[in-house]
């Protein structure tokens, strides 16, 4: 199943790249390998114009991630980038108040 969404590196390069090297920056070296292997679940859909927010894992919209769950802010220059994080696996990337990522994929 894992296998039926796109890697995020695949469709985001320059994202994957940002992410890998502000995780490094902040020590947290584990899911800046990890953010390597991100998997392309569900663009947010919430319809914000500022909101370029996507899913790397299933979970219920409005729900809680519940135990084990964390945010990593990432120091970005421009926008904010902050992650979701449960059980040390990236499960949602927060992406806002930034340029428009064009996807690399083909795929509007």
């Amino acid at each position: 199943m894992e296998d039926e969404h796109p890697l995020v590196r695949a469709v985001y390069p320059e994202l994957v790249d940002e992410l890998t090297r502000l995780l490094e920056a902040s020590g947290e070296r584990s899911l800046a390998i990890d953010a390597r292997d991100l998997r392309l679940v569900a663009e947010c859909g919430c319809g914000d114009d500022y909101c370029q927010s996507i899913r790397t894992a299933e979970h219920p919209p409005g729900t809680p991630y519940g135990p084990g769950h964390r945010n990593v802010v990432l120091a970005t220059d421009e926008g904010d980038l902050i992650l979701d994080v449960v059980h040390e696996r990236i499960v949602y990337v927060e992406i806002l108040d930034r340029p428009a990522m064009a996807r690399r994929d083909g795929r509007a």
